[in-house]
């Protein structure tokens, strides 16, 4: 099993090693040519060092146990980092911009040769081998701080690139190009660094769960051939390898109390063995108990098909000595007109139903 937090760890700290290699290199070479736009690369990479150095400090942090004042745990200081590291390239991109337009006022003349051209190429493609190697092990550990550290290495190699084209121009024929090369790729790190600022604070205000981990989950539950059904899938994540989640599950309503405490509990265990997640799993009781019940039920179930608004019913039950059916309903976020229908389906079903009180339980789709 991949330890996680070493991962993301030595994924940095190659990074930092990879990156120092290269403000150096790019350094020396900005300086010697009188380059702008290559020495602020170089002052790009160095921000790349910061990024990684944050990375693993936030990794550190986050790895804090439990205490009175966070019960569960420290996880989102991972988004915290996301979210500075977005910062930093934001920054990074504004630097860019300003130092490039100052160099086209100032009319820098660099002075290039063959040598520069292979190392910054050389350089290039350092850069976009670091960039693919943070994404892999962003996604592969879930790893937000990775994933926009690799963002940020290729648009890096990007605007190596455009300094490479830059200098290529400028030997064959003497154009100098570099600052407004600098400055629209400064725009495009810019975009980048919002989009990483975007996704972070997504993922602290909280995201929907994605689809195939709710399948997966669902996958989990189904296996079970006590289950008949699983519905209200509901997880709140507090970091990217822990989070708490309910879910509730129609079983036989014949079931005794220990064979529901069984079935709960080894199913919890395989969640949380697989996704970190701690799972409460609540019984809808399966009640189906004779026709007249049954008529009922699958009255409903024609009822929520004819609507275009209604996307399911479930826990549906039905106390028929007290006259009185209870049921859910999943409806779409941005649906203003759900409370209307709801109520139409209620009067239908009274109309049929006469003897009978029917609540209707609203329900968010809030899972994939």
């Amino acid at each position: 099993m991949i330890n996680r937090s070493k991962t993301i760890v030595k994924t940095s700290i190659i990074g930092i090693l990879t990156n120092f290699f290269l403000v150096v290199l790019k350094a020396i070479i900005g300086l010697v040519a009188g380059s702008v736009s290559i020495f602020m690369d170089a002052i790009n990479n160095l921000s790349d060092v910061l990024s990684s150095v944050v990375t693993i400090v936030g990794t550190k942090l986050a790895q804090k146990k439990p205490d009175k004042e966070h019960p569960y745990g420290h996880g989102r200081i991972e988004y915290l980092t996301s979210l500075f590291i977005g910062i930093i390239i934001v920054l990074a991109g504004i630097g860019a911009i300003i130092e490039s337009i100052s160099s086209i006022i100032r009319g820098d003349e660099p002075s290039f040769d063959i040598v520069w051209v292979i190392l910054i190429a050389i350089a290039v493609i350092v850069k976009i081998l670091l960039g693919l190697y943070y994404r892999y092990m962003g996604k592969k550990v879930n790893s937000e701080s990775l994933k926009g550290s690799g963002v940020d290495a290729l648009f890096d190699a990007f605007l190596s690139f455009g300094t490479l084209v830059s200098i290529i121009v400028m030997l064959a024929w003497n154009v100098n190009i570099e600052g407004y090369i600098g400055s629209i790729i400064g725009l495009f790190m810019i975009r980048s660094g919002i989009g990483v600022l975007i996704h972070s604070m997504s993922s602290i205000i909280g995201e929907r769960t994605n689809k195939e981990t709710t399948e997966a989950i669902k996958h989990i539950i189904y296996q079970d051939p006590a289950v008949i059904g699983a519905y209200d899938l509901f997880i709140t994540n507090f970091g990217p390898d822990f989070g708490i989640g309910s879910i509730h599950i129609e079983v036989n309503d014949q079931l005794t109390a220990n064979e529901l405490h069984s079935i709960t509990k080894r199913l919890s265990d395989r969640i949380h063995e697989r996704f970190g997640i701690v799972m409460t799993i609540g019984i809808f009781a399966s009640n189906n108990s004779n026709p007249v019940i049954a008529q009922i039920r699958e009255t409903i179930k024609k009822e929520v098909e004819t609507s275009e608004i209604l996307k399911e019913a479930h826990g549906f039950y039905c106390n028929q000595e007290a006259k009185i059916v209870t049921f859910d309903v999943i409806i779409d976020y941005e649906e203003e007109n759900a409370d209307k229908v709801i109520k139409k389906v209620k009067e239908n079903l009274t109309k049929k139903y006469p003897d009978y009180q029917f609540y209707i339980i609203k329900d968010e789709d809030i899972i994939e």
